[in-house]
């Protein structure tokens, strides 16, 4: 019998309360060792682990590529794997290699199947393929059921046909309903695409009767394991989950888990502290209540679930931009500084000229407001940092543009200048650094009116090795 088979024969809500382990906020960049063991010791019904985001941007979604090294990956599946078969418990991955299209899918499962191999594992795995067909959008957005996630201005930021077509991932958000069709497979083990954080935690305690309410709730703030506590972390985390409430608990002794930690963590990626938007319904927090056991843990009850009558799901695309050279340098002289994005507009003009072509030059100036807009009394007068960006349809180009620029700049001819040269402060030699493709998003956007069955595959397969003879 496998581990979720058995755990849905055995387990209902009652006196004992699910426990449900989230080892791992984003898989792949290690798991804190002690803690996990304190968590495994406290026999959780289940381990659960996220592995994926869209915050490290569009590169990974558009190549394909895992943003956590991979040795890290095969480790933590390693741990986290080992554990749960040892116990016999599910173990649920979600958002599989970061951004959890088709590669980052197989990616990991060629990891997982290669650490089930080495210890001899057998076990059946089930998986949740997310990616979506280009044309499938194309038509949702000529049928008007693509929406800007910012519905104050409806119709706004919408791709047209040859954008979304030119795509190299698209992949949608899977909910706790696809989970759960996944795990009617009786799996020991499921690895999904791109996922919902909550599904990975909600799914299977709604199969076992739990409320979706308390089950949404619970798994919006165990998925980033303590992240939640005081100071925050990334240790992992319990949750004990009865009829009317959950209780959170850091497996870290020095992390605390209090009511106001965990009512903050609510706005953690959250337009609205009140409102948890799922693909399957609205999670409302506004009757949420946050209550002190002792020092380190707290209850939480009161949230409610709202089903949506039909569902919607986030899509997510990504396209190549070129490949991108960087130039890094610094200026401290106050002459530069005061017209520097003049200056740079002037350089590159020139050196459109000296090297014609298909490139473009993209500024970051730290201290006058690389990262957010800034008041003119704020910016820097005695440093600025530049972070500037080469991008062209191939790589040779880029870092070419790079060179030219960067020998016009250091020699730029600007109004009260003492130096000919040396005004820029290089950071590296040689300056110019290839910095791989550069990618942006195309598709960030609600999809209405599909069918979540026929838009995730579902599969499960059984794995299975001989023990070597002695």
């Amino acid at each position: 019998m496998s581990a979720v088979a058995r755990l849905l024969s055995s387990h209902k809500p009652g006196p004992e309360r699910l426990r449900v382990l989230s080892a791992s906020g984003q898989l792949g960049y290690g798991i804190a060792a002690e803690s996990f063991e304190r968590g495994l010791a406290r026999r959780p019904h289940v381990i659960g682990c996220d592995m994926g985001s869209i915050d490290p941007g569009p590169y990974y979604l558009g190549s394909g590529q895992m943003a956590a090294p991979q040795a890290m990956v095969r480790r933590d599946l390693e741990r986290v794997l080992c554990a749960a078969r040892a116990l016999d418990v599910p173990l649920l991955i979600g958002s599989a290699g970061t951004a959890g299209a088709g590669p980052h899918l197989q990616a990991t499962l060629a990891l997982l199947r290669e650490v089930a191999q080495t210890h001899q594992l057998s076990l059946r795995v089930a998986t949740v393929t997310s990616d979506l067909p280009s044309d499938m959008l194309v038509q949702a957005l000529q049928d008007g059921r693509l929406h800007a996630l910012d519905e104050a201005t409806p119709g706004a930021g919408l791709p047209d046909a040859q954008a979304v077509r030119s795509c190299s991932h698209i992949v949608a958000q899977c909910g706790s309903h696809t989970f759960m069709q996944a795990l009617r497979l009786k799996p020991d083990v499921l690895i999904a695409g791109r996922s919902c954080d909550t599904a990975i935690f909600a799914a299977l305690p709604m199969m076992l009767g739990y409320d979706p309410g308390l089950a949404l709730h619970m798994a919006k703030i165990i998925e980033c394991t303590s992240l939640c506590c005081e100071p925050g972390g990334r240790d992992a985390m319990l949750a004990q989950l009865g009829e009317h409430d959950f209780v959170l608990e850091s497996m870290n002794p020095a992390l605390r888990a209090t009511p106001a930690s965990v009512a903050a963590h609510a706005l953690y990626e959250q337009a609205d502290p009140w409102q948890v938007d799922e693909p399957e319904g609205t999670l409302d927090l506004r009757q949420a209540r946050y209550e002190a056991l002792d020092e380190r843990r707290t209850r939480v009850s009161g949230a409610r679930f709202s089903p949506r009558p039909a569902p919607t799901l986030k899509v997510e695309g990504a396209a190549r931009v070129g490949s991108r050279a960087v130039l890094m340098a610094g200026v401290a002289d106050p002459g530069l500084i005061a017209l520097l994005p003049q200056a740079l507009r002037e350089v590159d003009k020139r050196a459109h000229q000296l090297l014609p072509g298909a490139w473009q030059m993209v500024p970051h100036l730290y201290g006058q407001g690389a990262v957010r807009p800034l008041p003119a009394e704020q910016r820097s007068s005695h440093e600025v940092g530049l972070v500037l960006e080469f991008l062209a349809p191939e790589m040779e180009l880029a870092r070419t543009a790079a060179a030219v620029f960067k020998q016009n700049l250091l020699h730029f001819g600007y109004p009260g200048r003492l130096s000919t040269g040396g005004n820029l402060a290089f950071a590296f030699t040689p300056s110019e650094c290839e910095a791989h493709e550069s990618y942006r998003f195309v598709l960030y956007h609600l999809l209405e009116g599909v069918d979540p069955d026929q838009v995730f595959v579902v599969d499960a397969q059984d794995w299975s090795w001989q023990k070597e003879a002695a």
